[in-house]
């Protein structure tokens, strides 16, 4: 199946006589008929659900989906996008060791790899993803388990070289997680670029309606765990009776283990109800993406004539510093989010974005509705001047994420409110 057609028919296949739509399996617990049935779940050697703390049926079938979408062999979804990039990194990290980031991502992620994961004895060195490859080795160690980027940052707008990160992650024998919220797989399935653990805030473009939170983990299936760095994966788990992941999971191993150890420890897993929402956006998905980055270009276009704008960031947009990129990786488009620097103070961006009738002022993005934010007050404020300079954060940047509103409507608040300035 393509694409689109897999956002409606993987994961939930409805038997003769079943409901069309996915069911809402709103328990917690699950019965068996005996005793050896419920031990031999314990011991991972029975397939079921122990409790709906490690997984449930409605929620299970949008795992299935979200995988198939990004070419994954299992994915497994959590509470929220930071939920998500935690056990993405807890998975394979213990206290002492570190990692590689792109400095050009969320603000929320910056903070998790910089402060809290510090905390935690693991250590995060952030990288200028643009530059070469050779400056870019200098930062590996002997104890360096994983590279993370975002494919689209937020809200910098900068495109992940994936190729270049999975040659220099591969060859020093560690995974590239890579956060596809912004791209989606419609418009970039990073695992095609050699990502080995992909992430989302399904929060974003895959909810689409900004009704609950969520994210997910996805397991390409192709990292070779049995490379000696990662004995977590090869040696005997005591928490479960011994199990070897690799050995008794095989592909397999990142996902499951990150389900029954993690997820059984940290309980961050989604109701069925909240699966059952995000079933619905995923299932518009590819016509909601299309639409999203037509309205965008067409902002982009717009303000580019500005006069009143000093820059603006959409890799879509030719002349744009990753336009090339754009190609390589996102030919279809690069989402409806734009930021861009309007000529001034910073209180001249704030008088900009209050007087937008139609575009509303709230903490988030990537959504039906267009929607406008100052991400240096608000998202990454916790971050230093020279952090947002790394992160390609100016003060007076604004994020605007254009939504499904009609393009003439949208463009007619941005006239009325830069004529205001």
């Amino acid at each position: 199946m393509k694409i689109e057609t897999q956002c409606l028919h993987e994961g939930y296949h409805p038997k003769n006589g079943e409901p069309l739509a996915l069911p809402i399996y709103q328990s917690t617990t699950y019965k068996y008929d005996s005793t050896e049935h419920v031990g031999a779940l314990f011991d991972l050697t029975a397939e079921g659900h122990m409790y709906s703390r490690i997984s449930n049926p409605t929620v299970g079938a949008v795992e299935e989906k979200i995988a198939a979408l990004e070419g994954g062999i299992g994915a497994l979804c959590t509470t929220s996008g930071q939920a998500a990039s935690l056990i993405s990194i807890l998975n394979i990290m213990k206290a002492g060791d570190h990692f590689i980031s792109a400095s050009k991502i969320y603000g929320g992620t910056f903070n998790l790899f910089a402060v809290t994961l510090k905390r935690f004895g693991i250590e995060c060195t952030f990288v200028d993803q643009d530059a070469p490859e050779e400056e870019i080795q200098k930062e590996f160690r002997p104890n360096t388990k994983a590279v993370f980027g975002e494919t689209l940052a937020n809200p910098a707008l900068s495109i992940f070289d994936i190729e270049k990160f999975a040659k220099l992650a591969h060859k020093n024998q560690v995974p590239l997680i890579v956060d596809n919220t912004f791209a989606t797989p419609i418009l970039c399935r990073p695992i095609d670029f050699g990502a080995d653990i992909v992430i989302h805030s399904t929060t974003k473009y895959m909810d689409g309606n900004a009704v609950q939170v969520g994210g997910v983990i996805v397991d390409s299936g192709n990292f070779d765990w049995t490379n000696g760095k990662f004995p977590e994966f090869t040696e005997p788990d005591e928490s479960y009776h011994g199990v070897v992941y690799t050995k008794n999971f095989g592909k397999a191993a990142y996902i499951t283990k990150a389900r029954v150890q993690l997820m059984r420890d940290f309980g961050v897993y989604p109701s069925a109800n909240a699966a059952f929402l995000l079933n619905l956006g995923l299932q518009s998905l590819p016509v909601r993406m299309e639409r999203h980055c037509q309205n965008a270009k067409k902002v982009a276009e717009f303000l580019s004539r500005s006069g009143k704008i000093e820059t603006v960031n959409y890799p879509a947009l030719e002349g744009d510093k990753y336009f090339e990129l754009s190609k390589k990786y996102l030919p279809k488009g690069t989402s409806g989010v734009i930021s861009f620097i309007i000529k001034g103070s910073r209180e001249t961006a704030i008088k900009f974005m209050d007087s937008l009738k139609l575009a509303s002022n709230v903490v988030h993005v990537a959504d039906v509705h267009t929607l406008v934010l100052h991400p240096a007050s608000s998202t990454h404020r916790q971050m230093t001047d020279s952090q947002l300079v790394a992160a390609g954060i100016s003060p007076g940047l604004i994020r605007f994420s254009v939504g499904l509103e009609n393009i003439e409507d949208i463009l007619e608040d941005l006239q009325q409110a830069l004529d205001n300035i």
